[in-house]
């Protein structure tokens, strides 16, 4: 949806900024659909800023909380749901500027649009005020994330928690074996076996990767290897 004056107002009060050269926030909402100069490199500059002034607040908040653990809490706040929850509290729906196609497929919702039009705007700010401005709203606008700590365990991949599972045990790492690719070279399939000598445990998943159908397996295992622990006298 094409931006309006009154809708730049209503970010621009959202967002607690007011630029120097608004031409930079105008740039940050241009997707590359509308134009040949667009929001690209703006993005990947505020990409560059948050990850870091996130890396920073997590390690002041979380003096005990070690390197892994913070690598999943910054990524769970920097990924791409995470950054368009923060574009749909600030309506950027009604003003980024898109191509025609774009309007019509309803790109104006899509995650990733939205997504890389915070990042845009995280750049513009950088640009037009400093590191200071930039980071100052970064963290007006993770208020809340930033108070509310997740789950650290929840942040984890199945195969870290099916490997630190069994660590807990005493138990040997599981071996994962891929069994067969099927379909073709495009759309390949990769059928993928997770096995726990110790508990006589094989389990069997698929995905469209061997990663993806590791931590298939990996998350059929962990359910195996609790319902052994539920079992066992």
């Amino acid at each position: 949806m094409n931006s309006s004056s009154n809708s730049i107002d209503a970010l621009l009060k959202k967002l607690e900024y007011s630029f120097n050269d608004i031409a930079l926030l105008n740039e940050a909402l241009t997707h590359r659909s509308y134009a040949s100069k667009n929001n690209e490199r703006l993005e990947f500059l505020g990409d560059g800023i948050l990850n870091f002034v996130i890396a920073h607040e997590l390690f002041k908040a979380y003096p005990d909380v070690q390197e892994g653990d913070l690598s999943r809490l910054r990524a769970n706040l920097v990924n791409k749901e995470s950054l368009a929850e923060v574009a749909k509290k600030l309506n950027l729906g009604e003003v980024i500027k898109l191509g025609s196609g774009e309007l019509k497929s309803g790109g104006f919702r899509r995650p990733s649009i939205l997504a890389d039009a915070v990042e845009s705007i995280l750049g513009s700010v950088y640009c037009d005020g400093g590191f200071d401005a930039a980071r100052d709203l970064i963290v007006r606008l993770y208020t809340d994330r930033l108070a509310s700590p997740t789950d650290l365990q929840s942040l984890k991949d199945a195969k870290t928690q099916l490997q630190e599972l069994l660590q807990s045990r005493r138990f040997a790492l599981p071996d994962y074996q891929v069994t067969h690719i099927t379909g073709h070279a495009h759309r390949q399939v990769f059928h993928v076996k997770c096995i726990i000598k110790q508990m006589s445990i094989e389990v069997n998943a698929e995905g469209k990767s061997r990663r993806k159908g590791e931590q298939l397996a990996a998350d059929k295992a962990i359910d195996r290897v609790e319902e052994y622990y539920r079992n066992k006298p």
